[in-house]
C-alpha cells in the first residue's frame, strides 16, 4: 500500500512503484515475522494463560493498524465476557468496554428468554455471533468499525478475537485478515494447552489421591497370616483398580486382649475368617470395604455367633448404605482349633468350596442370607463343619468365576472345581493350591485382565494326615 500523501501509481515510473511495492512485501514481511517470532516467545515463557491473553489485543491492534483489540471468550459453564481489551492512542477503552458488556448481557437474556433455557447450557453458534456482534456495533459510538475472526478448538468455536477503528478509510485486507486469523489460532493453541495442563494437573491429583487409597487398603489388609494351630493359610488379593471394593481378613475372636501379631501359646482361641465383596470397584467400593472391616472388627468384640454378627453389621450399615445403590456380599465363619469346627454364615457371597479329604468330593458351604445393606430385617442362619486333617477350603470372590478370555468366556464355577479339585488330589499346600488356581485363571483370560473384577481368595488347609 503506498503511503499516504504520494502520488498514484500511475503517475510514478514503474520502477518507483516496483520499489515501493517491494519495499510494502518487506514491511509486511517484518510484521509477520515479528509477530510469530512474539507469540512463539509469549507460548514457551507465559505459564499462565492470562498473562499471554493478556498480550494479544496489543499485538493485534498494532500488526493490523487497528486502533482497540478485544478478545471475547465463553467458558464451558455458559459465561461469556471481554477476556482482555486494549485501545491505542486517544481511544475511550471505557466506552468500549461498556458497549461491549452492554451487548453481551442484552443478547444472553434474549437467548435465555428465546430458549426456555434455565441453566449455563447456551449454544454459542453463528447466529449468536451475528446478533451480538449487531448490538455491539449499534451501542458503540457513531463511525466506529468492527473486524472479527473466531478462536477455534476442536471443541468448537470458543470465541471471538476483534479489531476496531474509526478510521474511514481503513481497509481489511487479506493481510491483516491472515495476520488476524494467525493470533487467533496461537491464542486457541494456548487455550487448548491451559486446558490439557488443567486436565492433567487433576489427573495427578486423582493418581496421588488412588495411591494414597491403595496405600491405606493395602495396611488395613492382613499384613500376615496369623499362626492358628492346625491350620495352613495363603491368601491373594488382585484388584482391578488402584482402589478395590474386595476383602478378607483373620479376626482372633478376644483381639482385643491378643496381640494379633502375638501367637496364642495355648492354641485355644478362636479366630473368625471373613471374605467380602462390595458391589462394584474401584474407590466408592474401597471406602465401603473399609467400613466394612471396622464395623465387623467392632461386632466380633461382641462373642455373638456369626449369624448374629452379619444380623447386627447388616442393621449397623443399613443405613448408610441405603441411597448408595451400592450393598456387601460377606461370607463370616469362626474356626475351633480345639474342636476343629468351623462354624459360618453367609450374606449372599459365593460359598466357599469345601474339600473333604476322607471322601474326595468338594461340596459347598452356604447358609441363607441377604446381602448386607439390603433390608434391615434380614435374618441370617449358620451351620457347621467338621474339619479333618487334610480337608481344604477356598474362600474366594467372584472376580475368580466371572473373568473372562478375549472371546468373552467367563470362567465360571466349574472350572474352579475342577481346578480346586485337582490340586487337592495332589496333595498341595495352601500357597501351592493357590498359585495353581492364578495361573490356571492367567491362562484361561490371557495377557489383557483388563475390564475385570477384583479378585480375592482365602485358602485355608487342616494341617496333619488321616
Amino acid at each position: 500500500m503506498p503511503n499516504p500523501g504520494s502520488p498514484p501509481l500511475s503517475q510514478i515510473s514503474p520502477v518507483i512503484a516496483l520499489k515501493e511495492l517491494v519495499a510494502n512485501l518487506n514491511r509486511q514481511q517484518r510484521k509477520t515475522h515479528e509477530l510469530l517470532s512474539n507469540l512463539g516467545f509469549a507460548l514457551r515463557s507465559f505459564k499462565n494463560l492470562n498473562q499471554f491473553l493478556e498480550l494479544i489485543p496489543l499485538m493485534v491492534t498494532r500488526v493490523t493498524d487497528g486502533e482497540a483489540g478485544a478478545i471475547i471468550l465463553f467458558k464451558k459453564t455458559g459465561q461469556l465476557q471481554i477476556q482482555q481489551l486494549h485501545c491505542q492512542g486517544e481511544s475511550d477503552c471505557d466506552s468500549l468496554r461498556q458497549g461491549i458488556e452492554n451487548a453481551i448481557h442484552q443478547t444472553l437474556a434474549e437467548l435465555l428468554d428465546s430458549s426456555d433455557s434455565s441453566g449455563p447450557n447456551i449454544s454459542f453458534h453463528s447466529d449468536f455471533w451475528v446478533q451480538l456482534e449487531g448490538k455491539i456495533e449499534m451501542d458503540l459510538k457513531y463511525g466506529i468499525r468492527t473486524f472479527r475472526t473466531p478462536i477455534l478448538l476442536e471443541s468448537g468455536e470458543r470465541g471471538r478475537l476483534y479489531i476496531f477503528t474509526r478510521n474511514p478509510v481503513y481497509e481489511w485486507t487479506a493481510d491483516r485478515q491472515k495476520l488476524l486469523q494467525l493470533v487467533a489460532d496461537q491464542t486457541a493453541v494456548a487455550i487448548a494447552n491451559d486446558e490439557l495442563t488443567v486436565e492433567l494437573r487433576k489427573k495427578e491429583r486423582l493418581d496421588r489421591e488412588l495411591e494414597i487409597g491403595a496405600e491405606i487398603q493395602e495396611r488395613l489388609l492382613p499384613k500376615r497370616f496369623p499362626d492358628i494351630p492346625g491350620l495352613e493359610l495363603a491368601a491373594c488379593y488382585l484388584n482391578a483398580e488402584r482402589v478395590g471394593g474386595d476383602y478378607y481378613d483373620f479376626i482372633p475372636a478376644n483381639y482385643d486382649r491378643l496381640n494379633n501379631q502375638q501367637a496364642d501359646s495355648a492354641g485355644t482361641n478362636k479366630w473368625s475368617i471373613v471374605i467380602g465383596d462390595v458391589m462394584g470397584k474401584g474407590v466408592p467400593a474401597g471406602l465401603i470395604m473399609t467400613m466394612t472391616r471396622g464395623m465387623l472388627r467392632a461386632e466380633v468384640l461382641n462373642g455373638h455367633s456369626p449369624a448374629r454378627i452379619l444380623q447386627h453389621l447388616n442393621r449397623v450399615m443399613y443405613a448408610d448404605l441405603e441411597n448408595s445403590s451400592r450393598f456387601v456380599t460377606l461370607f463370616y465363619s469362626e474356626y475351633d482349633p480345639v474342636t476343629r469346627i468351623l462354624t459360618y454364615s453367609n450374606a449372599a457371597h459365593n460359598p466357599p468350596l469345601y474339600w473333604q479329604a476322607a471322601s474326595d468330593r468338594i461340596s459347598r458351604l452356604d447358609t441363607s442370607g441377604a446381602l448386607v445393606g439390603l433390608d434391615a430385617n434380614s435374618q441370617y442362619e449358620e451351620a457347621q463343619v467338621q474339619l479333618e486333617p487334610g480337608d481344604t477350603i477356598i474362600y474366594y470372590t467372584d472376580g475368580f468365576t466371572d473373568a473372562a478370555n478375549q472371546d468373552g468366556e467367563r470362567f465360571e464355577e466349574d472350572n474352579l472345581i475342577h481346578t480346586f479339585h485337582t490340586a487337592c488330589r495332589q496333595n498341595l499346600n495352601s500357597q501351592a493350591t493357590l498359585d495353581l488356581i492364578i495361573a490356571t485363571i492367567n491362562t484361561f483370560v490371557g495377557a489383557d485382565r483388563s475390564g475385570g473384577d477384583d479378585m480375592t481368595m482365602v485358602v485355608m488347609k487342616v494341617g496333619g494326615k488321616l
